[in-house]
């Protein structure tokens, strides 16, 4: 056990150098299509008798390729058609999940976890930020604005375990790169569970998430603005645009969001900026080229938590069902016996009165796809990504049972970063032995350099519980690190057709990563053994089937693998720490099912997963080396609609995570659970639609959320909450504004029974918790035309 009380990994959001799987994300929705045609596509429609007679194996694939690249009469020119796709399941199973495999296949064809919340389902369900989108989902749960929006938790993990992908790209760990991110400008949100090295990298021992920006469309130029507000005087506003051009063959889409939205705390507020756009230039039926760049801002008045206080002290004011549990202060080591919440904390912001959390992000990306062959694609991306990012708060607020104060600390540091890269693609679609075969081989390097200032000292103060004076940050005092990292990987991954309802699914990655590391003092001076150098080889992969037992029935199974460094963040290593590699595997099975006349669905899928080597946060700033971490649990999900106006929904996960070989002088924790691991999440929804004139829909969703604990000690425990949500909407005819094809006003109560709850703790500020926002009114209008 030792100290890294400078080193504080949430905060210091290092980028990373590990590439990703990137396919078609970056391509155009048509294009993306296109490449994928060579495997069957699955059928959303009802499901058919096998008996129809349809072309099989390299027959059907030429068929396909030469109807896609028939030139069109030169005669005459039809009128743009805007592209059709296929209709959405009730859980979106034939959605392209390109995180999860390069093959362009569907959920349904993928043999793993995979959920795809499309940009659809999050304007019904009104998901504003991708914490709300992360909590939809099933079996995931996140913090929130103004808390922590950037940290995650699912399959029994959280944080640098998980994966965060932009478009595909991995920028850094989840818990160092991740900011609060609008829905606006976003096309899709991707869930793939469970150990995901083979499609991420390093890092992504509990999944992956995959942020996809909406892209460029063939046919009429379609137009879209949104807008709301909510009773904390919260503003969202949001335009997009896409279609084709009069440039035959150029296609584009552009979005730009901007939203403020306020803190159920004082004087907390997170206003953010997107600007996003992107070319699609069909050059010739056999070259296709684009380009994107987009411009990220967000700017915050932080809140960091209310403070664990003692009951004793609290007295009238304590509350029940927010936390439980006797605790020991990690910051100034005070006995406050058994603890709770103080009514009079809810909205107090202990954060000083200068505060900063700032972010400014720079994407560019350009790529190409070319036909080298009827059976042969070569598709590549290159890719630019700059960040300055800059927090400055106080961040830390311990009740002290001594004075009866909350001990106060600073803390600031600011990011530099760069990051170039490349994916290139091959994808080879055969006919082996008379058995369809697609394999894709993948390329790609990055570098990434880093430069961080920090702060060298921690001023602090002491405050009372109630009013507390805000004051100033005070003296600030700074030294710097930097990073620099390489990363080469080759990955292969291949899907093998044995009959039209059987296949098998493997892949196999090979990658190096590099890392340069210094840090020097205030005075410039380089610290005892530094500067560094480090390298890793890992090597991960994944095997599986899926088998469509009866049509719209998909049985699957896998197996993979995953690693990422054993010392919690490959960007803070310092010499002394372990410099070994975390192993993770996963044994997973499921079912999912489509039926019904594509009316109703349902999943369902049970994993075992154990990670090796484990370096986890013991409270506080100091990390202790755990020997296993064990995973069990079930996934179930289900959605119909028993008639036309009527929609139901709901799934529910449940998790049995452990330690166990977690020994260290002083104490044990094996046995223990981690930290923002529920063994429960559900959720559940209902809609229903009056087909009146002017249509309207009623709904309501509800939320489940067990026990977790703040720490690996679990002496903590942030009790079980549920909260349900309202909402109705009324359709307007166009007959009202003719020059809009759709318009939707829509209102919606968040919170619905003002519910106090506990939503985060976070492991290195355990004397704090962060609570869950109140009940909220929310109106907002969108456009389409």
């Amino acid at each position: 056990m030792y100290s890294l009380r400078i080193v504080r990994p949430r905060r210091f959001l290092l980028a990373s150098a590990a590439l990703t799987s990137f396919v078609a994300i970056d391509m155009p929705a048509a294009l993306a299509q296109q490449a994928r045609e060579p495997l069957p596509p699955v059928e959303v429609s009802a499901p058919q008798s096998r008996r129809q007679a349809k072309p099989a194996g390299r027959d059907a694939q030429r068929s396909r390729r030469a109807a896609a690249r028939r030139p069109e009469t030169a005669s005459a020119v039809p009128k743009p058609v805007a592209p059709t796709t296929a209709a959405q399941t009730p859980l979106n199973t034939n959605a392209v999940a390109e995180s999860a495999s390069r093959l362009g296949l569907t959920v349904r064809e993928t043999p793993a976890t995979v959920e795809v919340i499309s940009a659809a389902t999050m304007r019904e369900q009104g998901y504003r930020t991708v914490s709300d989108v992360a909590q939809g989902a099933v079996g995931v749960t996140a913090g929130d604005n103004p808390a922590e929006p950037s940290a995650f938790s699912m399959h029994g993990f959280t944080n640098s375990q998980i994966n965060t992908l932009y478009n595909g790209i991995k920028i850094g760990p989840q818990n160092m790169t991740s900011r609060i991110m609008d829905t606006a400008n976003l096309e899709a949100v991707e869930f793939l569970k469970g150990p995901a090295s083979l499609m991420s990298g390093e890092g992504a021992a509990g999944g992956a998430i995959n942020f996809v920006t909406k892209q460029p469309h063939t046919g009429p130029i379609r137009n879209e603005a949104d807008f709301s507000w909510d009773s904390l005087n919260s503003f969202r506003a949001h335009y997009g645009s896409g279609g084709s051009t009069n440039v035959q063959g150029l296609d584009y889409r552009f979005d730009v969001s901007r939203s403020s939205l306020n803190g159920f705390a004082d004087d907390t507020n997170t206003k953010t900026l997107d600007v996003s756009g992107q070319l699609n230039y069909r050059i010739s039926d056999s070259l296709k080229v684009w380009g994107a760049i987009e411009y990220r801002e967000d700017r915050s008045k932080a809140y960091w938590g209310a403070p664990l206080v003692p009951i004793a002290f609290s007295g009238s004011h304590a509350t029940t069902g927010i936390v439980s549990g006797n605790y020991v202060s990690n910051y100034n080591k005070t006995d406050l016996g058994a603890v709770t919440i103080d009514d009079r904390t809810f909205n107090t912001n202990y954060n000083v009165l200068d505060n900063r959390n700032v972010a400014k992000e720079v994407w560019l990306r350009g790529g190409f796809e070319l036909n080298l062959a009827p059976d042969l694609t070569l598709k590549s991306q290159a890719y630019a990504y700059g960040a300055e990012r800059t927090w400055f708060n106080n961040e830390i607020e311990a009740f002290n049972s001594g004075t009866n104060m909350v001990d106060r600390e600073r803390f600031y540091v600011a990011h530099s970063q760069r990051l170039v890269g490349n994916v290139t693609d091959l994808i080879w679609d055969a006919n082996i032995a008379g058995f369809d075969n697609r394999l894709v081989t993948t390329l790609s390097s990055s570098y990434l350099d880093f430069v961080r200032p920090g702060a060298a000292n921690f001023s602090g103060d002491s405050v009372p519980l109630v009013d507390p004076p805000r004051g100033y940050y005070g003296l600030l005092t700074i030294q710097q690190q930097t990073a620099r990292i390489d990363n080469e990987a080759l990955s292969f991954e291949d899907r093998l057709k044995l009959t039209r309802t059987f296949a098998l699914v493997g892949g196999l990655r090979v990658e190096h990563i590099g890392l340069d590391r210094n840090s020097t003092d205030k005075f410039g001076l380089e610290k005892a053994n530094f500067p560094f150098s480090q390298s890793w080889v890992p090597t991960t992969g994944r095997i599986g089937y899926t088998w469509e037992a009866v049509p719209g029935l998909t049985f699957f199974s896998q197996y993979a693998t995953g690693a990422d460094i054993s010392a919690n963040n490959i960007f803070l290593l310092n010499p002394t720490d372990p410099l070994n590699l975390t192993t993770a595997r996963t044994y997973e099975t499921g079912v999912k099912h489509l039926f019904w006349d594509n009316r109703a669905e349902w999943s369902f899928s049970a994993y075992d997963i154990l990670r090796k080597n484990v370096y986890a946060a013991a409270g506080g700033m100091q990390l202790n080396l755990a020997g296993r971490q064990e995973s069990k649990g079930v996934e179930l999900a289900a959605s119909v609609r028993p008639i036309g106006p009527l929609r139901l929904w709901g799934n529910i996960a449940y998790v049995d995570a452990r330690y166990a070989d977690f020994n260290f002088v002083g104490g044990s924790f094996s046995g223990n659970t981690p930290p923002n691991v529920p063994r429960v999440v559900a959720n559940a929804g209902a809609s229903y639609r009056f087909f009146t004139p002017w249509p309207v829909e009623v709904g309501v969703t509800g939320r489940h959320v067990g026990d977790r604990y703040n720490t690996d000690a679990n002496v903590v425990t942030m009790k079980a909450y549920t909260v349900a949500d309202v909402y109705a909407f009324v359709d307007i005819p166009k007959t009202v504004f003719n020059a809009v094809d759709q318009a939707r006003l829509t209102f919606r109560v968040r919170n619905i029974a003002d519910k106090r709850y506990a939503i985060w703790g976070d492991p290195f500020y355990p004397d704090q918790i962060l609570l869950g926002a109140p009940r909220t009114y929310e109106l907002s209008a969108a456009f389409k035309w």
